[in-house]
């Protein structure tokens, strides 16, 4: 063996305690992102620190006055009108019951005049097998023979025209009761878009209400110094995204990564599918209130509460499907969230894109088919995804403004939504507030890029 000297030896530890560090040494990601998490606490608090400066700032602003004044006249107006419709679906509901009742009336009649015509069409057909001998031996006249025949003739004609014209009342009656449910169904798009209208006049008067003691120099000031915090804690959400991977529940620059994973596959510009997702879930705040208990009525529960509560989901349209979607994904049907109805209508849209489970079982094939495994609706990318595959379906792969316009209406309406005589509505409260929404997020999209 060798013999080292005390000097050789001293060299070698002293290499040994220094190579780790300086030679064989790599970034701790762990550390950067507990770094860059703490940072971003400390400028979150500084945030809510300048919001609260801003909100206790004295001073009077007339625009903004005026500005909260027309917004509550507007949210009165909104209530009013939505009252209004929710009595006309009302009254529908009624005059579609007294259709149904006539359409029950009606087969009646049309089975008894049915019945009348079978007895006189058999009595003339007994009359036809008689030979000329019986009719003698019957009939003391022969004129008497035949003006029973000639009645029997004219019974069976004015039969005929009775039933023609209960079976032509039948076909009206139905006609009429589509026509009606149609119109009830155009209500009910009318009262949504009316409600969402409303919220956002509601949230648009507490921003102002907030600012209203704030003088102009005073709150352009401030505002600058939040809108600073705002963009480092933008910039450090980001990267945390990048090191720590998709919660259930994204920051903007989150989901604005998984948008822009869903243009490559889809074509859909990344600022109006957020804008679109903000509109319906607020990007994924919401994923449902309520649970299904009855797959039979549809009726189910609240989820915080535990109230009872009817028509959670349609048992004609949905049910069945969501059994089926619940089922492939394991979850239990009975404890999956789901949203609950509003004042009218169904609830029953899950997760994140509020599909419905008709809907979604029509798409989710395709979905699974991009992921490589069973989509789930409950799933924030899987919804990202899913909405982009609609809206690219329906124009918005084309990146223009029509094309984003016309996705948007056929994801809310239906692609029918043109032809319904509540079309221009569905455009102001609906459409334009999207698209709106899309020109603002393409502004933060750019300063964060």
């Amino acid at each position: 063996m060798p013999i080292f000297s005390k000097t050789f030896l001293s060299i070698i530890l002293i290499l040994a305690f220094i190579m780790p560090s300086f030679v064989f040494a790599e970034p701790d990601l762990t550390l950067e992102r507990e770094g860059l998490e703490a940072e971003l606490k400390a400028l979150e608090e500084q945030i809510t620190q300048y919001e609260a400066d801003i909100s206790k700032t004295a001073s009077e602003k007339k625009t903004l006055q005026n500005e909260i004044y027309i917004l509550r006249r507007s949210i009165s107006k909104l209530n009013t009108q939505i009252q209004q419709s929710n009595v006309m679906i009302k009254d529908i509901g009624y005059q579609i019951e007294d259709t149904e009742e006539s359409i029950t009336h009606t087969a009646v009649r049309i089975d008894d005049s049915k019945i009348q015509l079978a007895n006189i069409l058999q009595s003339i057909h007994e009359q036809d097998q008689k030979s000329i001998l019986e009719i003698l031996l019957m009939e003391r006249e022969l004129s008497g023979f035949f003006e029973d025949m000639a009645a029997l003739e004219a019974l069976n004609t004015k039969s005929s025209e009775l039933l023609t014209d209960i079976q032509n009342l039948k076909v009206s009656l139905e006609g009429q009761k589509i026509s009606l449910d149609d119109e009830k169904g155009e209500l009910e798009q009318v009262v949504t878009l009316k409600t969402y209208q409303k919220r956002q006049s509601e949230s648009a008067q507490r921003t102002q209400a907030g600012y209203l003691e704030i003088t102009e120099a005073e709150y352009q000031e401030q505002l600058k110094i939040k809108n600073e915090a705002e963009k480092q804690a933008a910039t450090i959400r980001t990267r945390i995204f990048e090191l720590a991977g998709i919660p259930d529940a994204p920051t903007f620059g989150e989901a604005l990564e998984m948008a822009k994973y869903v243009e490559t596959v889809t074509g859909v510009r990344p600022a109006f599918l957020l804008a679109l997702l903000t509109q319906e879930s607020n990007i994924g705040k919401n994923v449902g209130q309520c649970y299904l208990r009855n797959q039979n009525t549809g009726a189910g529960i609240v989820i915080k509460s535990e109230r009872s509560i009817s028509k959670v989901m349609s048992p004609k349209r949905d049910i069945s499907p969501f059994l089926s979607i619940t089922e492939e994904l394991g979850r239990d049907p009975y404890y999956t969230a789901i949203s609950c109805p509003m004042s009218y209508g169904w609830g029953g849209a899950m997760g994140p894109a509020q599909f419905i489970p008709s809907t979604w079982i029509s798409y989710r094939s395709r979905i699974s088919n991009v992921l490589g495994r069973p989509a789930d609706p409950w799933s924030i990318k899987d919804a990202f995804l899913a909405s982009g595959i609609y809206l690219s379906d329906y124009g918005a792969a084309k990146q223009t403004y029509d094309g984003e316009f016309n996705a948007a209406l056929s994801y809310f309406a239906g692609p029918g939504w043109y032809k319904s005589s509540y079309k221009n509505v569905y455009k102001r409260d609906y459409g334009y507030p999207i698209m709106s929404l899309a020109k603002k997020y393409e502004s933060d999209i750019a300063q964060l890029e």
